[in-house]
């Protein structure tokens, strides 16, 4: 992997272990050579994640749409900053740059971009690999509630295992690494 893209938050949360998180995330990204691709947020999780990976000279691909720009959240460090028209447009070329996904701690917007790559790979408009970086347990209800739709009939076990989750960044970069896309049946057989 060359590029991964990043979702996380515009904010920093509550303690300072979602700092740490991304912290530790990109000391290991800089370290197995990756680039960043993100929101191209100053702010949050966003901005802390951003800085450590310019601090190290690996490059940051950040995509914005306008108004956010005209409310100056744009992070304009970043090595390449893609301005693009609508929150659309930003999703879909974060999900065509990126090489694979890493959802860490964030709000409605992270959540969004998760279950939309989920989405796309299940369909196989994409096959590429997807984690949830669980810094302090923060998706430990997410997968559970996750572990509860396979166990209601809406989710396949199979699809749901193509999610990697870790809370360590050297196991999560590793599985992505050994990431194979599998053809998995979505429609129920009647």
């Amino acid at each position: 992997m060359k590029k991964i893209t990043v979702y996380c938050g515009s904010n920093k949360g509550r303690i300072g272990a979602y700092s740490d998180g991304a912290l530790s995330l990109a000391k290991e990204m800089i370290k197995r050579e990756i680039d960043l691709v993100y929101g191209a947020g100053n702010v949050g999780l966003m901005g802390v994640i951003a800085d450590a990976m310019l601090e190290s000279d690996r490059k940051v691909y950040g995509i914005i749409p306008q108004k956010l720009v005209d409310i100056e959240v744009a992070h304009q460090g970043c090595t390449e900053l893609i301005v693009v028209e609508t929150m659309r447009d930003r999703k879909w070329l974060m999900a065509e740059k990126g090489d694979g996904f890493i959802a860490m701690p964030g709000g409605i917007g992270t959540f969004e971009e998760l279950f939309e790559i989920m989405t796309l790979n299940q369909l196989a408009y994409i096959r590429k690999p997807l984690a949830l970086f669980n810094v302090n347990g923060y998706y430990d209800k997410l997968i559970a509630f996750l572990d509860h739709s396979v166990k209601e009939g809406f989710l396949h076990q199979a699809q749901l295992n193509l999610l990697i989750v870790s809370s360590d960044p050297v196991d999560l970069l590793e599985k992505m690494e050994a990431f194979e896309p599998q053809h998995i049946e979505k429609w129920e057989v009647k």
